[in-house]
């Protein structure tokens, strides 16, 4: 891909009800980030260009996305937008489900070559996401996924950078592959999906959790209850974007803009004040991945 600005994936609109775009929240009383969306992906009835998700966001003080890959295609995007817009930064890898595809392929190391050659730009701040999947992914992937997230926490700790973690039903052998191998200094677990034991042990060793919107939805009591314990400096907020949108606006499309749904729903379940929280996650973020501007 020589030029990755064009390169774009549509979201499936097959099977869902409703793909208006919600009404845009009340603004923060303090901005944010966004610390992990897909706006490669584009969604909606009228989908929107970056430019116009940047516009949304700002209109509602979320100041800033970490745009993450999560193949080939989809990390030069991030690294192209992250270089070509102030307020995105950018996070690169091979996702944990694709890796046993390159692997099969025989171009999993030209992959991760890709992502180390990325990693090098200035304003790409994350590895991410990386991890691993046991949901999707069937016992012959799960080599080329141990071997992929091996290699993506190499790199994040070669290029001192952040590192985003994938772990969908796989939280025992994520927590210790990075016990074993030796966690980088800035590890977020990006849609935190385990419970409470889980979140004390990621915030005792120094791991940031980062929370969408299925922190609303009602069957996620885990998730409320892993909030719970998880000290204000560990905790990031992110969309997911297009995917994991908020109560009220579950299964309608997710954007930036929408951040401040879940951060006053984050607010209301830790019993703080809304600037007071909007002020931390602002400061742990920045961090985390460094300046925007």
């Amino acid at each position: 891909m020589s030029d990755p600005s064009g390169y774009v994936r549509e979201r499936t609109q097959e099977g869902r009800r409703d793909v208006r775009w919600p009404a845009a929240p009340e603004p923060l009383p303090v901005p944010v980030y966004d610390n992990h969306a897909h706006l490669e992906i584009v969604d909606g009835e009228e989908p929107l260009d970056l430019a116009a998700q940047l516009a949304r966001a700002d209109e509602v003080g979320v100041i800033g996305v970490v745009q993450a890959g999560g193949d080939i295609d989809s990390s030069r995007w991030s690294a192209w937008a992250a270089a070509s817009h102030p307020r995105v930064l950018a996070a690169v890898a091979i996702h944990p489900n694709e890796a046993p595809a390159y692997q099969a392929a025989g171009r999993l190391d030209e992959a991760i070559a890709v992502i180390d050659e990325l990693a090098a730009q200035p304003r790409v701040r994350a590895i991410g996401e990386t991890g691993m999947d046991f949901f999707r992914t069937e016992a012959e992937g799960l080599p080329a996924q141990y071997e992929s997230f091996e290699a993506h926490i190499a790199l994040a700790k070669t290029h001192d950078i952040a590192m985003q973690i994938h772990d969908r039903d796989a939280h025992d052998e994520v927590l210790a592959t990075l016990e074993r191998v030796g966690a980088p200094d800035r590890t977020v677990f990006h849609c935190f999906s385990g419970d409470v034991d889980m979140a004390r042990i990621a915030a005792d060793r120094g791991y940031y959790l980062s929370f969408a919107g299925n922190v609303t939805f009602k069957n996620a009591q885990n998730l409320r209850d892993a909030l719970a314990v998880t000290p204000l400096e560990r905790i990031l907020v992110e969309t997911d974007a297009p995917f994991l949108t908020p109560t009220p606006h579950r299964g309608r499309p997710n954007a930036p803009y929408l951040i401040p749904v879940t951060v006053r729903f984050l607010a209301a379940e830790l019993g703080v004040e809304l600037d007071e929280l909007c002020a931390r996650i602002a400061a742990n973020t920045l961090a985390v991945y460094g300046a925007f501007g």
